[in-house]
């Protein structure tokens, strides 16, 4: 397929196809609930997604991947290189800068996101908690928020990209949010906490306390009440966000649906397992996966039916930080 999306894409230069090539394969791979949903992209779609996919998965490899021998010092190197390469929209000798230089340029998405972006990963080289809501919101905001508005152009909306871009900035955050809930254990172990420590401790809850119970396999009922809290703030969010489904152009609703619907239901497991979120990883089994990604799939068919594809559309009007999204306010 991935010839034909290219070929849909109007993507013809072969060094071009190959980094795209790379970057669905790094989706493929890494994002297997966020490829299906792409899967219901139309094909002309979907390559700048895999794109911008692929340059988020190259910078969060760089902070991530196991190898002892890499110190701090450089994997902050790593980092700087790549941002000094993207910046000067160089893409030698890296395998999917060129793909998302070229998705930039085509979609016209503002650099202040990819600055963002980087912002973030730099801040998880030296940060390792976050002291209340605020500081984590903008960690949140390059991290996953910049994401959603990246992705706004490709999608399309029926409005302004502005509009929209509140619902998009929000869903990037419920995703990101959830995957801070399912994935306590795996962070501790990289000796971060992205839980706000002041909503924490008003539970009674600390770092030694979430070590404690990573060390026992265990989860403290103090832990568990704090946890329940966040869940519920990451619930208000996916609905705040949902509410932007319908500014999308309606062949990329499908896919955004199937997406938060998929995500959401890992909020649901980690709810079904009372927050037993050491030594287990909520997920979302493979059938229902492939149930929710059948239905989408149908409407995305009769969706690119309906009608034509629309021009891509310019994601120059989206607004330099700090994004206000009601959101932020409600829980920020």
């Amino acid at each position: 397929m991935t010839r034909a999306e290219l070929d849909a894409a109007g993507i013809t230069d072969p060094l071009l196809r190959e980094s795209y090539a790379c970057c669905r394969a790094l989706n493929a791979a890494h994002g297997k609930t966020f490829f299906l949903a792409t899967r219901l992209l139309a094909p002309d779609q979907r390559p700048a997604v895999h794109a911008l996919y692929g340059f988020a998965r190259r910078a969060d490899d760089i902070l991530d991947e196991f190898d002892p021998t890499l110190t701090p010092a450089d994997r902050a190197a790593r980092l700087h290189s790549l941002a000094k390469q993207f910046a000067a929209a160089d893409a030698a000798g890296d395998p999917v800068l060129a793909a998302v230089l070229h998705t930039a340029q085509t979609y016209r998405i503002p650099q202040h996101l990819f600055d963002a972006f980087l912002a973030s990963m730099r801040m998880d080289l030296s940060v390792t908690d976050y002291p209340d809501r605020a500081a984590l919101d903008r960690y949140i905001y390059g991290s996953a928020e910049a994401i959603g508005l990246q992705l706004l152009p490709v999608l399309g909306t029926i409005e302004s990209v502005a509009a929209a871009a509140p619902y998009a900035a929000a869903l990037g955050k419920a995703f990101q949010l959830t995957n801070f809930l399912r994935d306590v254990d795996e962070d501790l172990a990289r000796d971060r906490v992205y839980l706000p420590a002041d909503e924490l401790a008003a539970h009674g809850v600390d770092r030694q306390l979430l070590l404690w119970c990573r060390r026992h396999r265990r989860v403290d009922p103090r832990v568990r009440r704090a946890l329940a809290e966040q869940h519920e703030i990451t619930r208000d969010i996916y609905a705040y966000a949902r509410g932007g489904l319908e500014l999308l152009a309606p062949r990329s609703r499908p896919c955004v649906a199937t997406a938060s619907v998929l995500y959401g239901e890992i909020l649901d497991r980690i709810e079904a397992a009372d927050f037993e979120v050491f030594g287990r990883r909520a997920r979302v089994g493979t059938g229902r996966r492939i149930r929710v990604g059948a239905t989408g799939l149908l409407r995305a068919w009769r969706a690119r039916r309906a009608g034509a594809p629309p021009a891509p559309q310019a994601g120059t009007d989206i607004p330099l930080p700090p994004f206000d999204i009601a959101t932020s306010r409600e829980h920020g």
